[in-house]
């Protein structure tokens, strides 16, 4: 299921992804969707069961540069195709459940090789979403259309730290 294009509008901020260098940070939109297509996943599925975590609702990760977590079957397409490496897979960096990110700082030391994912449990994070050039390489080869890119949600980005 690909990500709404009129992304964040109907969501609201539940968090965010703090970057280490204490300047930027990202968003993480919700509620987030129990139908979305990593949830239909059979890799994806199978990892979940694997490590005996619950496989639930994340929402959105990033405004400008957005990762619907719950489509993203952690193929690794964007990170391939991202020419400033915006994404990183979050675990391997710290190596929790997706539902505990709200609130950590990552300094954006993770993987960002299509092949390193942990497992299909892995995200790719826009940690780095600062540096997107609006490229749009991650819309265009990302399957589940999990990806919107949208200079134009600077706004709800700035807009959400006010509330």
């Amino acid at each position: 299921m690909p990500i709404s294009e009129n992304f964040p509008e109907g969501l609201k901020p539940i968090g965010k992804i703090i970057h280490a260098d204490g300047e930027h940070f990202h968003w993480i939109w919700g509620p987030g969707k129990s139908e979305g297509d990593a949830s239909k996943n059979e890799d994806v599925t199978k990892a979940y069961d694997m490590r005996k975590e619950e496989q639930v609702p994340l929402g959105v990760s990033g405004t400008m540069v957005a990762v619907d977590w719950d489509s993203c079957v952690a193929d690794g397409a964007c990170i391939e195709a991202c020419p400033v490496q915006v994404f990183q897979w979050y675990r391997t960096e710290k190596d929790i459940p997706a539902k505990d990110v709200i609130g950590q700082t990552f300094e954006g030391t993770g993987s960002r090789v299509k092949d390193e994912r942990k497992d299909y449990t892995d995200k790719a994070d826009p940690i780095l979403e600062h540096d997107c050039i609006w490229c749009m390489a991650c819309v265009s080869v990302c399957p589940p259309q999990a990806i919107k890119v949208d200079q134009g949600n600077i706004e709800a980005h700035e807009n959400a730290s006010l509330t």
